[in-house]
């Protein structure tokens, strides 16, 4: 199916663990009724719900689960943003009910088969949730506007570009008093759906200098680890002369600069209508009932801003205990109803395009 859709967002703020108490959707399980009507309906499933995973998505979890506070007091979500790759492996030792991940399970490194094993008597699917981009943030004396090409980018964070003021940086920068002092990179020093999506781009983008593909755990040498979103933007706050990638609700919480990104159609601002531009023709590739994206990193359209991601909801369509698939099918029918997705727009995420967003809903509903 071909999907044609734009979608905005704004600056959101981080909230990096929380148990909240949350409730269901409605009683036909659709999704797309409002808080209100699935209160009324007495469509509240009781227990406790357990999830992990993808820091990213935090900000909407706190927000989707205080939403249902108090009208469904007899469930209880609790979701640790402890990052993508540490979700998928709770998830797949049976430790929560669903995952949180900024990447689709990776069938070569083994995650299809874990999680198809946790579901038991079904398989495991990819629903993408969250939509939202990726920012590259420095800390620079006297500098708050830069811009780089996938190419500088890919130099840089190999370790082949080590000082600001290289001719390559300088060149793209002709207006910046950039020093003569060595860039300290900072990636995530756990597995990370935003390191996946931030390597996919390079990979894909700056191919000839980016020779480690893509994972969720950070490959190229050298470089300063930090835990977490919030790990790495604190530690480019408070150390001159770094550079790092990070989700863009926690630049902005922390007052980061952004870099513009030129992947040759002119220097982007991550704005709204940047990131609309470039998610407007994301593709489902996934099948059956699994709903993983194709986004397009290469893309040279005018205005648009290339670094974006999706957080997934990885989960059983079969195979959860009763209790289990009744409280997984109550809380994403509400994340993935009207009601939900329009709360993403409000906290700066984005909400999934129409097409999209009626696929995960007719997922949802089949959890049993």
């Amino acid at each position: 199916m071909k999907l044609k859709r734009t979608i905005s967002l704004a600056s959101v703020a981080l909230v990096s663990a929380f148990a909240l108490v949350a409730c269901g959707s409605d009683s036909n399980g659709s999704g797309t009724s409002s808080s209100g009507a699935a209160a009324a309906s007495g469509d509240c499933p009781k227990g406790t719900l357990n999830a992990s995973g993808s820091t990213a998505q935090a900000n909407a979890m706190s927000q989707w689960t205080k939403d249902y506070l108090g009208l469904c007091p007899g469930a209880t979500v609790n979701y640790n943003a402890v990052g993508s790759g540490q979700g998928i492996t709770d998830f797949t030792n049976a430790q929560t009910s669903f995952a949180g991940s900024d990447s689709p399970l990776n069938a070569d490194k083994g995650e299809v088969a874990a999680a198809d094993k946790r579901c038991k008597t079904g398989k495991a699917v990819n629903l993408p949730m969250v939509p939202g981009p990726i920012a590259v943030v420095f800390n620079v004396d006297g500098v708050t506007d830069l811009t780089f090409t996938p190419s500088v980018l890919a130099q840089i964070f190999a370790g082949k570009v080590t000082k600001w003021n290289d001719p390559a940086i300088t060149a793209l920068n002709s207006g910046a008093k950039l020093p003569d002092a060595t860039i300290l990179t900072v990636h995530r020093s756990d597995s990370s759906g935003t390191t996946d999506n931030f390597t996919k781009y390079l990979t894909a983008a700056a191919a000839s200098d980016w020779t480690f593909d893509h994972d969720k755990v950070w490959k190229a040498p050298g470089g300063q680890g930090a835990k977490g979103s919030d790990g790495v933007s604190g530690a480019v706050k408070s150390t001159p002369n770094t550079l790092a990638y990070v989700e863009y609700s926690f630049a902005t919480l922390n007052n980061l600069s952004v870099a513009q990104i030129d992947n040759g159609g002119g220097a982007v601002k991550l704005t709204p209508d940047a990131v609309s531009k470039a998610v407007g023709a994301a593709k489902v590739t996934g099948t059956g009932d699994d709903l993983t994206l194709a986004l397009d990193y290469t893309t040279t359209v005018a205005g648009a801003y290339p670094i974006i991601l999706v957080t997934y909801e990885i989960t059983c369509v079969q195979g959860l205990a009763a209790d289990q698939a009744a409280l997984v099918k109550g809380f994403l029918g509400y994340t993935s109803s009207d009601a939900g997705q329009a709360k993403l727009t409000d906290l700066g995420y984005a909400p999934l395009p129409k097409e999209i967003q009626t696929q995960v809903q007719a997922v949802v509903a089949k959890i049993s």
